[in-house]
């Protein structure tokens, strides 16, 4: 799967944006594709300078795999008060490694306290054909059941997937603190998860133009239950569309985000930040 990601690196790097005048937090990214350089190396701190540079100071690193889960770690080990991690096997990864083996690796890397979440786990049923789902459901409820039990948050990656999420989730129960990344249902799927409380993040992909299902739906979420992230490097928002994605084009979202829902850029920044420290904790 790494392999597949770090090709993404070729494309042209998205524009650098106007500074936004509220800072603002990145809920998902994987900065090692990004760059596809060491943890510690001057790219990855250009990448973090950058963001800081558009108003975007913070950001979650977020884990699909064992090895690149540790990686997490070690990146918000080394940006104390910019960084926090999540691990996990993402949903494409689950039917193709040792689930067993893995796993125990993810629950591990769960115990530390830079870890704040669970994730990115789920359902991906648009690679996945229909013999090997079975291992990603089984995945899916080992990673919510760890969550549960280190009460931390959990980070859903639902593509193609939507009704078996939500199924999963009421049969096994939802932690306390559940985020639904890149969020890609429509209005009425919005509607139940926020009746269920769960957090919905919106990425580029809000304003590309085939999107209108999902303009719609951002426009119900209650502020106490929105998130904004990049999920760099992938979904570069309009109109780079297509450039390589990096935290800084938050505040190309943000700004989106806002005349969408004809609320300020401010508010926006301000009240998705509260909420990623409401679900991840302080930096």
């Amino acid at each position: 799967m790494a392999d597949r990601h770090n090709r993404d690196i070729d494309r042209p790097l998205a524009p650098a944006p106007e500074p936004l005048s509220v800072s603002a937090i990145d809920a998902h990214a994987h900065l090692e594709i990004v760059t596809n350089t060491d943890v510690d190396s001057p790219e990855i701190a250009d990448v973090i300078a950058a963001a800081a540079a558009a108003g975007v100071n913070r950001l979650v690193q977020v884990g699909y795999s064992a090895e690149q889960s540790k990686w997490c770690v070690k990146l918000a080990e080394l940006y104390p008060g910019k960084v926090l991690a999540a691990v996990a096997l993402h949903p494409n990864e689950a039917p193709v490694v040792d689930l067993e083996v893995d796993f125990k690796i993810i629950e591990e890397l769960a115990k530390h306290p830079r870890v704040r979440a669970i994730g990115e786990t789920g359902l991906d049923y648009f690679r996945t054909p229909p013999e090997l789902q079975e291992k990603q459901r089984k995945s899916f409820k080992l990673h919510i059941d760890l969550a549960k039990r280190t009460n931390k948050a959990l980070v859903i990656h639902d593509r193609d997937a939507h009704q078996d999420v939500l199924d999963v989730l009421k049969e096994v129960g939802a932690p306390g603190k559940t985020v639904f990344h890149c969020y890609s249902g429509d209005l009425e799927m919005a509607k139940y998860c926020i009746d269920k409380g769960y957090y919905l993040s919106f990425a580029g992909t809000v304003t590309f133009k085939n999107a209108p299902a999902l303009r719609d739906a951002l426009k119900i979420v209650p502020n106490e239950l929105l998130l904004v992230e990049t999920d760099s490097p992938f979904l570069a928002p309009m109109p780079h569309r297509g450039s390589l994605n990096t935290p800084a084009q938050v505040a190309n979202i943000v700004r989106f985000i806002a005349a969408e829902r004809n609320q300020s850029a401010d508010e926006i920044a301000k009240v998705t930040s509260e909420n990623v420290l409401k679900v991840f904790g302080n930096f």
